[in-house]
C-alpha cells in the first residue's frame, strides 16, 4: 500500500489528496502528527477532481484537534486534505487506501 502524505504549517489548508473511488471496497486509513501548536481539521470533497475541488466537509470525529490522531474513510470520497484552522506548528496527515499498490 502507498502511504500518501501532505503537510501544512501554518492556518490554510493542504493540497488535496485525490482517492480512487473504483476500488472496493473503498477503506482509507489515515492518521495526523502535530509538531508545535496547532489546531487542524481533516476534510473531504465529493466534488470531481478534474473540475476542482470546491465543497469540504469535516470528517465527523477528527475536526478541530490540538493533539495527533487517527481515523478513517469507509465510504467514498474524491478528495482528502488537511486544514490547519490556527497555530504556528505543523500538521502532517499520512493516509493509505486500501488497494492501492
Amino acid at each position: 500500500m502507498k502511504v500518501q502524505t501532505v503537510s501544512k504549517t501554518g492556518t490554510g489548508s493542504s493540497s488535496a489528496l485525490v482517492m480512487n473511488t473504483n476500488v472496493s471496497p473503498f477503506n482509507v486509513v489515515f492518521g495526523v502528527v502535530v509538531t508545535g501548536t496547532v489546531d487542524y481539521t481533516v476534510q473531504h470533497t465529493f466534488d470531481d477532481p478534474s473540475v476542482g475541488f470546491t465543497t469540504w466537509f469535516p470528517h465527523p470525529t477528527i475536526a478541530s484537534q490540538a493533539a495527533n490522531a487517527d481515523g478513517n474513510y469507509a465510504f467514498p470520497v474524491t478528495g482528502i486534505r488537511l486544514t490547519v484552522n490556527s497555530g504556528g506548528g505543523t500538521a502532517t496527515l499520512k493516509l493509505i487506501q486500501t488497494g492501492i499498490a
